[in-house]
């Protein structure tokens, strides 16, 4: 048995906003990417639909350390204190201690924070595994390589499974809804970078996996297309962005025009129903504050 499964997490009560993968094979059991401490019981009761319990877990694989993607962790670890998290060193510190991760996250969703992200617990050093990129992890007979793919994050690792040849990317491919061939950025601060990113890309389509999986959501087919648009489509992204913030009032009107320019922009690819969606799930504020900083940061470089 070397099945993958997509539990949907259904953050905020919303079908297709976080999925969790479940990777079985010869009755070891692993997921990547567990979600957030909001959708913790729909997260039990996902597993429980395929005939699992949190205690029949062996590993956590984590894409990196934003909440959406691994604030779950340390309750999971709680409930099962033999359960393996697989985790970059640069994000690792954050999974003993997320008091700054937590903090960091306040400044984001100053008022919503608990409403989101739900609790987000510290967990033991010794269930760590600390990953740098090019360490193959064994799953039963599925062999699962490591690699390291920042730009969405300095902390972000993708996993490339070897029965069905399928990469687990996290946010490093960006959002797309399963269904619909529309893919767009989640750029959040605070180290978003488009250079390095573009190393990433390469670095996925140089494995050539059959498919990937995104955490928002599910699995997309074909992966040098998926990879090409939502390559153009970042770099239009941070183009539009330069030229919003140089010639913007105010911080306030920059931050208006981007959403107002992008909404348009979903609005052609998707049914009216789904732009709302996708803003939601990729947290369409938060792109325009992380690509604002990183064009920013790469102008003051350059000066």
């Amino acid at each position: 048995m070397h099945a993958i499964a997509t539990l949907d997490d259904l953050w905020m009560g919303r079908p297709r906003s976080i999925a969790t993968a479940l990777l079985e094979s010869d009755g070891h059991r692993a997921i990547v990417d567990p979600g957030p401490g909001s959708t913790l019981e729909t997260l039990r009761q996902q597993l429980h639909v395929h005939g699992f319990s949190v205690s029949d877990l062996d590993a956590i694989l984590l894409t990196h350390i934003h909440l959406d993607h691994a604030g779950a962790t340390g309750a999971l670890v709680r409930e099962n204190p033999r359960l393996a998290v697989y985790v970059h060193k640069l994000g690792a510190p954050h999974m003993i201690d997320p008091s700054k991760l937590l903090a960091s996250a306040a400044r984001l969703w100053p008022n919503d924070l608990k409403r989101l992200f739900g609790e987000t617990l510290p967990m033991p050093a010794h269930n760590l595994h600390i990953l740098e990129g090019g360490e193959t992890i064994t799953l039963g007979a599925r062999k699962i390589e490591v690699v390291y793919t920042p730009g969405h994050a300095s902390h972000h690792v993708s996993y490339f499974e070897s029965v069905q040849n399928v990469a687990f990317v996290g946010d490093t491919a960006g959002v797309r809804i399963e269904g619909h061939s529309y893919v767009m950025p989640a750029t959040p601060p605070p180290d978003i970078d488009l250079g390095i990113w573009d190393s990433s890309f390469a670095a996925i389509l140089e494995r050539k996996p059959a498919r990937l999986f995104l955490t928002h959501f599910g699995f997309s087919e074909n992966p040098p297309e998926h990879i090409a648009r939502f390559r153009d489509r970042l770099h239009c992204w941070a183009a539009i962005t330069e030229k919003i913030i140089r010639t913007a009032k105010s911080d306030s009107a920059a931050m208006e025009s981007f959403l107002s320019t992008m909404r348009g922009e979903i609005s052609e690819h998707l049914p009216a129903e789904e732009v709302e969606h996708y803003v939601f799930s990729a947290g369409l504020n938060l792109s325009f504050l992380g690509l604002a900083r990183y064009l920013r940061k790469r102008a003051q470089a350059a000066s």
